[in-house]
């Protein structure tokens, strides 16, 4: 099956079908403003407009009441999905019609042999009789003069279609409404035209797909994929939670899941079942201890009727998985000896329940159910009292019990009672007289907010037997009361249906529930799950898991797919404990990620869980995940931290988790702060002055641990926060939004202590990191502390070591490592003198790493002394990669010496963990380009060839002149005002590109210039741009298309889109660009902008257009296309840099100034559309 296609088909689809049903509702009045009201004159209604038979008036009045319930919107989408349920059904059943699921045979929407052709049309009189025979009340004459008039093919098959769907009625009235409902009055118009609303589903699907009833469910879960889209990530209103969690289950999966509860329920008390070998994804129990199968004896039933095994899906979608519940069932019935006529009824009636929100899904898995029974037998259609056990849970808001209970007479007395008394603490004396009416109001209760809790609704299970007394005796009034019987108990039923069976107990109950956080909730379902379901209130899964458990009978079972997290996140701990104090784990799947394909992504993990609420003390439970197939007594994890189910695990490692010291014991783990406002009070360090920058207290910008890319030992040192006066204003924010700083601010006693660190989030590489004293830890890069550094500096190796890769693996695989899981970690604190050097020795290679780049407020100058040491800028390139080298084989010794050590104080298994990797900076291709940007840097006098380190980052060019005059730039001379032009073609004698030639020529001479600007283009072209191929380009050329079109996209990734270094430019065609260093604009930059470049530049453009147009009326017709190609450039550009002066003298008059407190993505948007990339930077478009 193709589902990619029914992926794209079935949204278009929705949108066709919504769109012709507010066209056909508009004919009738009904339109988004609300309705009209119809005249009706004899035999005729009109309205807005339209003129229709008077008959309608009566569907039209329901459509109106429901208008006044429901909004449009939700009207039009309740009709339009039922229609698209109902072409579904009736495509999949005419290309079955041989085998006779259309009585007549007869195709109704295609034809056989002609593309878009109509049989039903071409064997109308055949089909007319079948459905007559069948009691489809049909004006036979009439039709037959539709027929022969020859040009009123449309209303024939609107009426053939039509009685279609009033005999399927008969057999699915859930899905087929009366005669006349109102859905039936909004089916549009242009039925047969070639590119009618419901085309599509014919046209592109093609035939074998829908051989599959698998089919129905796919393309319900791509009909409502655009919506979902749409609500998801965000709080979930009711009416969208189907959309927002509705996951078609793939069938390997649903076979694992029903093979292993259904076929497990049976095969406990018949082990030696013929039917295991039709099970292929069945798993045999693990062997088990002598003791463990006597209490198994105990509490497996002797023997088992097929009747009474009750099989519930509480989330059923489209019904898959009760579609292999039958399957499975079907196969039991048979080993019994049941005739297999009587077989699907038998199950249909006694053994599937099915439950859900959405009534779309009700119906579709109500249909789905119907087709696999109707492949078993094919009277099945025919039984007009079977009534199948799948409900889509209704809400009791609208209902006026005071009606309905006078209506329904039930005792043949009369009751008085309101929706608003209803629920009132002292109702009146005459409601309470009645068993009848106390059980109707205390159930009609619970329904107020169904379509929102769905399943999590608790009937109690003692209401179960008056339920179904009730139930049968309104189903009765439905079929023999009056007319005022038959409407109360139309109304009544479909409540008292559902709460019988949420009143009931299961055999098994096997579902894939919906997923969805806790901070999506509306707050009417968090209102209800916080008091219902306070230890899985965290997701709607996990509610599931523990209201599976409780619809369960004594020794049932409950199968289901969710996501992984419950089994590891600590939050899930209280709740993990209940279940495994409770209940046996008699199967345990970790599928990992990709289980369910494209349709929730590849990172989303999941795992199936087969669970019985009996408790089987020392059961072995079989736990499998991509790579292992192991047993484990789950009730071990009691002991475990946090109560984690990790069953991986050997039992050496399991008895360290349990009985070993923890890290806990012998170090401060600690989470730090969180500002609640990091765009007010966190900065990376190079957006601010310098001089306000400290390692130590006393300034106002300190550095702050938080998190950051994976690194490990030393390093990921960018952020600082403003904790001017002690944190005075971080501090008093927390106090004031949350009536206590403490909330927020929290472990303040660590500040500024030395310790270890690391990203809450780091992959499959453990990456923590050692920092000096001075900073302060967050809530995402929080601290490790203790008394002793050589203590820290061991942890630190524990930390980066395989066995705290397998140990976060196993306590929290891929869900991010929490201060919890660190302080859980198994410890042996036993270490010498000599490992204790090669840890010092480590970090001391990691943190000389970190230093050679800009990043580092350490900055040690981009290797200047080999630099200057160097005869040619390729040996300097070749030196620099072999020191690399040898520093990463050395580093790779230490590492692999220290983590030897670790691993030989563990019993572990670590054979899937030894591949560590190294975080050095190894990138060697991208040298050149960082080349490139220190010489940018040396340029702006940030840099300097003379002295090492940061030269100059303070703020208004302030300071900058008193280092020009202490030499610090007398080898290569800063620029005098710190911008520097970055034009396409050579206009600036000092533009950017004349000046790397410069730096060049001072580091490596001018005899060896050629071949290193050649050395230099050479590697842009293999590491940052695409060379030239056509005509070429001399090495200048392209280092200045380098630094046009390229160094400031690798600058804004460098610095994380807070560039040091702003681009002016004057639009798409580059007319003119310059850089100007962040840290030494001041109120006089764009005023020599202005003087020294754009306006110097305008009269040099005007003045080589007046140049070339001369040119061109002497040269050769060739040669003038040429010019006159030039001319049209430079007319461009000099159309484009005149707009960009106007904007600059606006700018330039206004003096702006900046406080670099404030950071660049404020700063940065202070300019308009001077600056390129601002949406990139600031997030919103310049003006």
């Amino acid at each position: 099956m193709n589902t990619a296609n029914l992926k794209k088909i079935a949204p278009r689809a929705r949108r066709a079908f919504i769109t012709a049903i507010k066209a056909r509702a508009a004919e009738f009045g009904i339109t988004a403003k609300g309705h009209v009201e119809p005249a009706i004159s004899g035999e005729v209604l009109q309205v807005a407009g339209f003129t229709h038979p008077a008959s309608c008036a009566y569907a039209l009045k329901r459509l109106q009441q429901r208008l006044a319930n429901d909004s449009y919107e939700t009207l039009i989408e309740h009709v339009a999905y039922t229609w698209f349920n109902r072409f579904c059904a009736i495509r999949f059943m005419e290309l079955k019609s041989e085998e006779g699921y259309l009585e007549h045979g007869v195709r109704l929407l295609s034809h056989p042999s002609q593309p878009q052709g109509f049989e039903v049309l071409d064997r109308a009189p055949e089909v007319i009789d079948s459905l007559i025979s069948e009691g489809v009340t049909l004006d036979k004459p009439a039709l037959l003069d539709l027929l022969l008039a020859g040009n009123e093919q449309e209303a024939l098959f609107r009426e053939l279609l039509l009685g279609q769907c009033h005999r399927l009625h008969q057999a699915m009235p859930f899905l087929f409404e009366a005669i006349d409902d109102e859905t039936e009055l909004l089916l549009p118009t242009g039925l047969i035209r070639t590119d009618a609303f419901w085309r599509e589903l014919i046209d592109e699907i093609p035939e074998p797909d829908w051989q599959q009833v698998e089919v129905i469910g796919w393309l319900y879960q791509f009909y409502i994929s655009e919506k979902k889209e749409q609500v998801i990530g965000k709080v979930v209103k009711s009416a969208d939670i189907p959309a927002a969690t509705q996951l078609f289950t793939p069938n390997w999966i649903v076979q694992y899941l029903v093979q292993n509860s259904v076929g497990r329920h049976w095969l406990q008390t018949y082990p030696e079942s013929a039917i295991k070998s039709a099970l292929p994804y069945y798993i045999d129990p693990c062997e088990q201890a002598p003791a463990v199968v006597a209490q198994l004896t105990e509490l497996t039933p002797a023997s088992i009727e097929p009747e009474s095994i009750r099989v519930l899906d509480p989330a059923c979608g489209s019904g898959h998985i009760l579609v292999e519940a039958y399957n499975v069932l079907y196969r039991i019935y048979e080993e019994r000896g049941y005739r297999s006529r009587e077989i699907p009824e038998l199950i249909l009636r006694h053994n599937l329940f099915g439950l859900d929100i959405d009534d779309r899904a009700a119906q579709l898995a109500s249909f789905a159910l119907l087709m696999r029974a109707r492949q078993d037998d094919r009277r099945v259609l025919n039984r007009s009292n079977l009534r199948l056990n799948i409900v889509s849970l209704q809400e009791s808001l609208h209902l006026n019990i005071n009606n309905l209970w006078q209506q329904l007479n039930l005792n043949q007395q009369k009751k008085i009672g309101s929706v608003g008394d209803m629920f009132a603490e002292n109702s009146a004396k005459d409601n309470i007289d009645s068993v009848e009416y106390q059980l109707l109001t205390r159930t009609l209760k619970l329904f107020l907010n169904a379509k929102t809790l769905g399943s999590l609704i608790q009937v109690p299970a003692e209401d179960e037997a008056a339920l179904h007394i009730l139930k049968d005796a309104i189903y009765d009034l439905k079929r023999n009361g009056d007319i005022q019987q038959r409407n109360a108990s139309e109304k009544l039923y479909p409540y008292i249906e559902q709460a019988w069976i949420l009143s009931q107990k299961y055999n098994v109950v096997v579902s894939n529930p919906p997923y969805m956080g806790l901070k999506y909730f509306n707050e009417k379902l968090k209102k209800e799950v916080v008091k219902h379901f306070p230890l899985s209130k965290h997701d709607l899964f996990a509610m599931f898991i523990e209201r599976n458990l409780n619809f369960l009978c004594s020794n049932g079972i409950s199968s289901q797919i969710t996501m992984l997290g419950w089994l590891y996140i600590q939050s899930y701990s209280h709740f993990r404990e209940k279940i495994i104090k409770s209940n046996t784990f008699l199967d345990l799947n970790e599928l990992g990620s990709g289980a369910f394909g494209n349709s929730v992504g590849t990172v989303v993990k999941t795992a199936i869980t087969t669970l019985s609420n009996t408790v089987t003390l020392n059961y072995k439970t079989r736990c499998k995940n991509k790579k292992t197939d192991t047993n484990q007594d789950i009730r071990r994890f009691l002991n475990f931290p946090n109560q984690v189910i990790t069953p991986f695990l050997n039992d050496n490692e399991i008895n360290d988790f349990i009985n070993m010291d923890k890290l806990d014991d012998v170090a401060d783990v600690r989470q730090g702060l969180s500002t609640s406002d990091d765009q007010r009070f966190l900065r990376y360090w190079y957006e601010v002055d310098n001089k306000k920058l400290t390692i130590n207290t006393g300034k106002k910008w300190v550095p702050l641990n938080k998190g950051g890319d994976v690194r490990k030992w030393y390093g990921n040192n960018l952020l600082v926060i403003n904790w001017e006066n002690d944190g005075h204003d971080v501090i008093t924010f927390a106090a004031d939004k949350y009536g206590s700083a403490t909330r927020t601010i929290k472990n303040q006693k660590y500040y500024f202590r030395p310790g270890l660190t690391w990203g809450r989030i780091t992959g499959d590489t453990p990456s923590f990191r050692y920092f000096e004293k001075g900073f302060i830890i967050s809530d995402k890069g929080c601290g490790i502390y203790t008394q002793n550094e050589n203590d820290l500096l061991y942890i630190s190796a524990l930390l980066n070591s395989p066995i705290s890769k397998k140990a976060f693996n196993a306590l929290s695989p891929n869900f991010g490592i929490e201060a919890g899981h660190i302080k859980s970690l198994p410890i042996k604190l036993e270490y010498n003198n000599e490992i204790i050097i090669k840890i010092k020795k480590i970090i001391s290679i990691y943190k000389n790493d970190w230093d050679s780049s800009e990043l580092s407020y350490n900055f040690n100058s981009f290797y200047l002394n080999e630099m200057k040491q160097s005869a040619r800028i390729s040996d300097w390139i070749n030196s620099i990669i072999e020191k690399h080298t040898e520093i990463e084989h050395i580093a790779k010794e230490t590492e692999s010496y220290i983590y030897d050590y670790i691993v030989s104080k563990y019993s572990w298994d670590l054979l899937d963990f030894n591949d560590y990797k190294q975080t050095l900076f190894s990138e060697h291709d991208k040298l050149i380009s960082y080349f490139l940007h220190y010489t940018i840097g040396c340029m702006m006098g940030r840099y300097s060839l003379d002295r090492q380190g940061l030269i100059y980052a303070h703020a208004g060019n302030e300071g900058f002149k008193a280092l020009v005059e202490d030499s610090a730039y007398d080898s290569f001379q800063a620029d005098s005002d710190g911008i520097l032009p970055m034009t396409y073609e050579a206009w600036f004698k000092d533009d950017i590109t004349a000046r790397v030639e410069e730096f060049v020529c001072i580091v490596w001479g001018t005899e060896t210039l050629e071949e290193n600007l050649q050395f230099i283009a050479d590697s842009l072209c293999r590491s940052a741009i695409k060379p030239i191929k056509k005509g070429g380009e001399t090495s200048r050329e392209t280092i200045r298309r380098y630094l046009s079109t390229q160094f400031f996209k690798d600058h804004l990734k460098t610095y994380k889109k807070r560039p040091i270094y702003w681009l002016f430019s004057s639009g798409k065609e580059k007319a003119f660009e310059c850089l100007v260093y962040l840290h030494r604009y001041n109120e006089a930059t764009l005023p020599r902008m202005r003087t020294e470049y754009v306006t110097p530049l305008l009269g040099q453009m005007a003045s080589r257009i007046d140049r070339l147009r001369m040119q061109q009326n002497e040269a050769e017709t060739a040669e003038a296309k040429r010019i006159g190609k030039e001319i049209e450039s430079l007319t461009k550009q000099l159309t484009e840099l005149r707009a960009f002066d106007d904007q600059l003298k606006h700018y330039a008059d206004m003096k702006i100034p900046l406080d670099l407190d404030d950071g660049v993505k404020v700063n940065y948007g202070k300019f308009g559309t001077l600056l390129a990339e601002v949406k990139a930077i600031t997030g919103d478009k310049a003006e």
